[in-house]
C-alpha cells in the first residue's frame, strides 16, 4: 500500500475509536484524524452500529474529544435507508431491531408497518422477541424482501465479544428460505455506498478495523485497502490461523501516526 496515494480513510468504531454502546470509552485516534484532516485527505466513520443514530453517535464523539463532521458519519442504518430509497422510493418496513435503525429509517421517509410490508429491516436488537421473529418469518414468506443492516457475527462490548446482527439475520433466513440483502459489513456493498459517497476510488481508500470477519472482509470484497488494530476483537493468533490477512496491524488505531 502506498500510503501518499491514500485520500479516504475508513474508521470503524467499536473496537478501534471507542468501545462500549451506551457510555462509550475512548481508545485511540484523535490525533490521528487531526494529523489526516490537516493533510487535506478525508475521514469516514464507517460502523455497522444500527443501535444510534448519526447524530447520537456523532455527539458521542464529540465527548471523546473527537471532530467529525454529520456527513463523516456513515452507518449500517443510514445506508440501509438509502438502500430502500433507491429500491422502493418510500418503503414500508418490518423492524426486528432498535429505535436508532428505526429513526434513520423512518428520517429517509421510509414508513413502519406490522402488516404486509416491503421489507423486513433487521439489526442488532436487544429487545428481540419469538413475536418479532416469528410476524418477520411470516410476512417474508408473505414476499417481504429481507434486508440486514449488517452482518457480524459480534461486536466488542465492554464485557468483550458479545452477540450482534448476524445470527438474527440467519434465523429469519433459515425459517423463511429467502436469502438476505446485506447493507453492512461484511458486504462490499456497504463500501460501495460509501465510496459513491465520497467519490473516491477503492485503490485510495483504507478501511481501519477491528474485526476480520467484518471490517477486512468487506474491504478486502471491494477492493479496499486493510488496517487490522488489535483493541478489539481480534488477536495475533485469531490473525495467524485465518487465511484472510491484513495489509497492516497495529497495535491500537494510533500506530497510524507513524505511517501517514
Amino acid at each position: 500500500m502506498n500510503w501518499r496515494s491514500i485520500r479516504v480513510f475508513f474508521f470503524d468504531l467499536d473496537g478501534v475509536l471507542s468501545v462500549g454502546k451506551e457510555s462509550p470509552r475512548y481508545l485511540g485516534g484523535r490525533e490521528v484524524i487531526r494529523k489526516i484532516k490537516a493533510d487535506g485527505k478525508r475521514t469516514i466513520v464507517l460502523t455497522n452500529d444500527s443501535t444510534h443514530t448519526r447524530s447520537e453517535i456523532l455527539d458521542n464523539l464529540a465527548k471523546l474529544g473527537f471532530d467529525f463532521t454529520p456527513d463523516e458519519i456513515l452507518t449500517s442504518s443510514y445506508l440501509t435507508a438509502l438502500y430502500l430509497r433507491d429500491k422502493f422510493g418510500d418503503a414500508s418496513f418490518f423492524l426486528v431491531g432498535e429505535e436508532g435503525l428505526r429513526k434513520e429509517l423512518e428520517g429517509a421517509g421510509h414508513r413502519q408497518t406490522s402488516d404486509q410490508p416491503d421489507a423486513v429491516v433487521v439489526g442488532f436488537d436487544r429487545q428481540l422477541t419469538y413475536w418479532k421473529l416469528d410476524h418477520a418469518m411470516r410476512v417474508l414468506r408473505n414476499g417481504a424482501l429481507l434486508v440486514g443492516s449488517y452482518g457480524g457475527a459480534v461486536f466488542m462490548s465492554d464485557r468483550g465479544p458479545a452477540l450482534s446482527a448476524g445470527p438474527i439475520i440467519k434465523a429469519l433466513e433459515y425459517a423463511s428460505g429467502r436469502r438476505a440483502v446485506m447493507i453492512g459489513k461484511p458486504s462490499p456493498r456497504m463500501f460501495h455506498l460509501a465510496l459513491r459517497i465520497t467519490g473516491e476510488a477503492s485503490k485510495n481508500s483504507v478501511m481501519i478495523g477491528d474485526q476480520l470477519e467484518t471490517d477486512l472482509l468487506g474491504a478486502h470484497r471491494a477492493h479496499v485497502h486493510t488496517v487490522l488494530v488489535l483493541t478489539g476483537v481480534e488477536t495475533r493468533e485469531t490473525i495467524r490461523v485465518s487465511k484472510l490477512k491484513p495489509e497492516v496491524i497495529l497495535e491500537s488505531v494510533d500506530g497510524l501516526l507513524d505511517l501517514v
